[in-house]
């Protein structure tokens, strides 16, 4: 895979890079925020790395950046803060992953290896329907019989969650794992979210039945 690194500890980054160069990929390294969202948006990348704390633009900073400009490329967060509230906000930007410093090298290239094996055409561009809800993955659009439903990003996820798992017993530890949330802490979807999912898998049922 062709890798974009953003780190600007150097010891890091060539630890990283040498690292997963010899794992076969190709690697691109950028040590400022400016740089690495130079190069994430002029370059094709498989899988970004990046740091959240970085001189210039910060990591959470480049990657709702690059979000809003259409580039889907998955993002693994790399960083020392390891907080639920910084793992949600890592997401809730549009990171795909977060691994916290400091880490086992076989960690980062099994992260690396499963974000490359998801296909792009189910990460991204894919529009989810159950009944007339309606929710596409590439601008996290959601419809409700033509109908726009506003959702919070963590509302957003579990909604997605669930619809990708319909039919299935989904446990609260999934929904916890899925949303970032801590399992001591309780989950509570908004009523727009379990709504949308219960009435929308109701009116599936009734057309197969």
């Amino acid at each position: 895979m062709k890798i974009l690194v953003i780190e600007d500890d150097a010891e890091t980054a060539e630890y990283v890079g040498r690292g997963l160069e010899q794992e076969g990929h190709v690697v691109d390294r950028a040590t400022n925020g400016e740089d690495g969202l130079f190069l994430a948006g002029s370059e094709p990348y498989d899988l970004m790395i990046i740091d959240r704390m970085l001189p210039g633009l910060d990591g959470l900073t480049i990657v709702k950046r690059i979000r809003s400009a259409s580039v889907h490329t998955p993002v693994l967060f790399l960083t020392t803060r390891s907080s639920i509230e910084d793992r949600v906000a890592g997401l809730d930007a549009g990171g795909d992953d977060y691994l916290v410093k400091p880490f086992a090298f076989a960690e980062l290239v099994a992260r690396v290896a499963a974000l490359g094996r998801r296909p792009r055409t189910a990460l991204f561009g894919r529009t989810l329907k159950v009944g007339d809800l309606e929710l596409n993955q590439a601008s996290r659009v959601v419809t409700r019989g033509g109908k726009l439903i506003e959702l919070q990003p963590r509302e957003y996820r579990l909604l997605e969650y669930l619809m990708q798992h319909e039919g299935q017993v989904v446990t609260r530890t999934m929904l916890c794992s899925t949303s970032g949330t801590s399992t001591s802490i309780p989950v509570r979807p908004s009523s727009r979210c379990i709504s949308a999912a219960c009435e929308a898998r109701s009116a599936r049922a009734s057309t197969l039945s």
